[in-house]
C-alpha cells in the first residue's frame, strides 16, 4: 500500500466502494444524437427567484429543442442556510409556471429517475468514494488549518499585496505525511480535504462558452476544499461528481459562476471525467435611476416569482415574456406562429444576450394583455376563478355565485369580436375593472362631462326610460339615442356637432356617456348595450332612477 493509499484509508476508512462501482450503477443514457441533458440545481435557502425561473426555462427549452432531458437536483449541502419548505417552494413554483421536469425532484417531496438520489445531502457516500480515490492518487490531502489560521494567512497576503487563497507556499498542509495526519486526528483536530492542484496561475486555459463564446482565464492553482469537516462536499466538487454520473452534457447557469470554471475544468480532468459544455446566462437587469443593476431580492418584489402569481399574471404569459428575453429571434417567430406553443420554438443559446436583458414590466403587461385578449370567455372565467380562489376569496365568491352571469359579463367585446379589447393584463385588475357588474363592489359615481349640465342629464335619463327596450341590438340601441338627441338640443351625429358646436348642447355620443355613467359610474367601458343586456332590465332601470335622484340633489 502506497503512502497515498494509506492516507486515503486513514481519512475515509468506512468507504469500501470504488468509483467504478458508481460508474456501473449510473450507465450512459440512451438518447438520440445531439440530445442535451441539462439541469438546474437550486439550493433550498429561499424562495424561487426570477433568475432561477429564467435559468430553468432556458434549460427546459434547450432540452426540448434537442429531444433531451431536463432534470432538477437539490444542492442542499449548506444546511445552515436552508429554510423549511424551500424545496417545495422552488419545485412547486416551477410546476406552476409550466416548467416540465423530466427527472429529479418533480414535486417538493417526490423524485423520479434512475440517476438519484437527486439531493446532495443524500449522496455523501458517493462523494467520499471519489475523494478517497483522489487521495489515494496523491491528488487530495487533509488540511487542519483553523479558521483563525486561514484568516491570518489572508491578512498577510493582503498586507504583502499577494493574491489571496490557499495556494503554493501558503498551502500549509499540502505535503503532510500520513503519520502527521494520524497524530493530529488522534489529538481531535478537525480537518477538511483539499484538492492538491497541479495548476499554475501563469498558465492560461480557454473554453468555449455556449453563450459568450471563447473565454480565456488563468489556470487554477488553488487547493480548494473538496469535503468539509462534516464530510459534506463543497459545490465545486459535488457538481463535478453529480454532473458526470448523471451524464449532464451542458451546464447552463448564471454567469456569476464563470470565475469558477478553471476549478471545475481542472476537477473534471483530475477525476478522469469528460467535462460538460458550459454556458453562462447573464442576469436579468433592472434600471435604477438610469443605471443597470441586477434584480435584487431585497429591493425588488418581482425578484420573487410568487409576486407574479399574487399579482395575477398568468404563468404562461410570464414565460412568454421571458422567452422574449431568452431569445433575440423569439418575437419574430411568435409573429409568424401566433398560435404555436413556445415549446416548439427552436431555441439556440447563441441568440441569448451576452450582457443581460432588462426586465421591462410594461412589456410584460403588453404581452399579457395580448394573450388574455385571445382567450374565450369560458377560459377567462376558469383562469380568473382559479386565481381568485387562491388570492382573493371574497372576489371568488362573487364571481362564482352566478357562473352564467359572470361568463356573460366576460364575453362582452370578446367572444364575438374580431378585435377583442385588451383591458386586462393580470387577474388582480379584474375586481376593479368589472366592479360595476356586482352590487357588492359597485360604487355610484355621477361625475358628468364638463359640457353637460345636471338638468340636461336628468331630462335625458327620464326620457330614455320611456324608450328603453332591453331587446335592442347595438345599432337599434344607439339609434334610439340618436332619435332622442334633437329633442333635447343635441346633435344626432358627432360631425354635425363639430361642424356647428354653438348650435347644440353636445352630440348623441355625449348622451350615451350620460347613460354609461348612470349604469356603470364610468365614462369608459366595453360596449354599453351589451353591459345593459347582461345586467338586465330591472337593474338598469334601478340604476338610471338612482342616477336621476342623485343628480337632482
Amino acid at each position: 500500500m502506497t503512502e497515498f493509499e494509506r492516507m486515503a484509508q486513514l481519512l475515509l476508512p468506512d468507504i469500501d466502494k470504488t468509483p467504478e462501482y458508481y460508474e456501473n450503477l449510473y450507465p450512459a443514457r440512451n438518447l438520440s444524437e445531439g440530445a442535451r441533458v441539462v439541469r438546474i440545481a437550486p439550493s433550498p435557502t429561499g424562495y424561487l427567484h426570477l433568475g432561477t425561473l429564467f435559468a430553468a426555462l432556458v434549460n427546459r427549452i434547450t432540452a426540448t429543442s434537442t429531444n433531451g432531458i431536463f432534470f432538477t437536483r437539490i444542492e442542499d449541502t449548506d444546511k445552515k442556510r436552508e429554510i423549511e419548505g424551500g424545496i417545495e417552494d422552488i419545485i412547486d413554483g416551477l410546476n406552476r409556471f409550466g416548467i416540465t421536469i423530466d427527472e429529479g425532484f418533480v414535486s417538493g417531496t417526490t423524485e423520479k429517475g434512475e440517476y438519484g438520489p437527486y439531493q446532495q445531502s443524500k449522496r455523501a457516500e458517493i462523494y467520499q468514494t471519489f475523494v478517497k480515490d483522489l487521495i489515494a492518487k496523491g491528488l487530495a490531502y487533509p488540511c487542519f488549518c483553523t479558521a483563525e489560521e486561514l484568516e491570518q494567512v489572508r491578512e498577510n497576503q493582503e498586507k504583502n499585496k499577494i493574491r489571496t487563497g490557499y495556494h503554493g507556499e501558503y498551502a500549509r498542509h499540502r505535503n503532510i505525511t500520513v503519520d502527521e495526519a494520524e497524530k493530529l486526528i488522534r489529538e481531535g483536530k478537525s480537518y477538511v480535504i483539499r484538492l492538491k492542484s497541479p495548476g499554475n496561475e501563469e498558465n492560461r486555459i480557454t473554453f468555449e462558452d455556449g453563450i459568450k463564446g471563447k473565454i480565456e482565464m488563468p489556470e487554477n492553482d488553488e487547493d480548494f476544499v473538496l469535503l468539509k469537516s462534516d464530510g459534506i462536499p463543497t459545490y465545486h466538487f459535488a457538481h463535478a461528481v453529480d454532473d458526470h454520473l448523471m451524464h449532464t452534457t451542458h451546464v447552463i447557469r448564471g454567469d456569476e459562476w464563470i470565475s469558477s470554471v478553471p476549478k471545475h475544468i481542472q476537477l473534471f480532468r483530475l477525476l478522469g471525467f469528460k467535462a460538460p459544455k458550459y454556458a453562462h446566462v447573464a442576469p436579468i437587469m433592472k434600471l435604477d435611476n438610469g443605471a443597470k443593476r441586477k434584480i435584487s431580492k431585497r429591493k425588488d418584489p418581482e425578484a420573487a416569482v410568487r409576486f407574479f402569481a399574487e399579482q395575477g399574471y398568468e404563468s404562461e404569459n410570464v414565460i412568454e415574456y421571458l422567452m422574449t428575453i431568452a431569445a433575440s429571434d423569439f418575437e419574430d417567430w411568435r409573429r409568424a406562429n401566433p398560435d404555436a406553443s413556445y415549446k416548439t420554438f427552436k431555441f439556440n443559446l447563441k441568440k441569448m444576450s451576452v450582457s443581460g436583458a432588462l426586465f421591462d414590466e410594461n412589456k410584460l403587461l403588453d404581452v399579457s394583455k395580448n394573450r388574455i385578449a385571445r382567450l374565450k370567455s369560458h377560459e377567462v372565467y376558469e383562469k380568473l376563478c382559479d386565481w381568485a380562489k387562491e388570492f382573493d376569496g371574497e372576489f371568488y365568491e362573487i364571481l362564482t355565485k352566478n357562473p352564467d352571469f359572470t361568463k356573460s359579463m366576460l364575453a362582452i367585446d370578446r367572444d364575438d369580436s374580431a378585435k377583442p379589447r385588451k383591458d386586462l393584463a393580470k387577474w388582480n385588475e379584474a375586481r376593479d375593472f368589472y366592479a360595476y357588474f356586482f352590487n357588492e363592489l359597485y360604487e355610484n359615481s355621477y361625475e358628468l362631462p364638463e359640457n353637460i349640465g345636471g338638468a340636461d342629464a336628468v331630462e335625458f335619463l327620464n326620457k330614455y326610460l320611456g324608450i328603453y327596450n332591453p331587446s335592442d341590438d347595438r345599432q337599434e340601441w344607439f339609434g334610439r339615442i340618436k332619435e332622442l338627441a334633437p329633442t333635447l338640443g343635441f346633435a344626432a351625429e358627432t360631425k354635425e356637432y363639430k361642424a356647428n358646436p354653438d348650435a347644440y348642447k353636445g352630440s348623441a355620443g355625449d348622451l350615451s356617456t350620460i347613460l354609461r355613467i348612470a349604469i356603470t359610474g364610468r365614462r369608459n367601458t366595453p360596449d354599453l348595450c351589451s353591459i345593459m343586456q347582461v345586467l338586465g332590465t330591472d337593474e338598469c332601470t334601478k340604476r338610471i332612477n338612482d342616477a336621476i335622484n342623485s343628480i337632482k340633489r
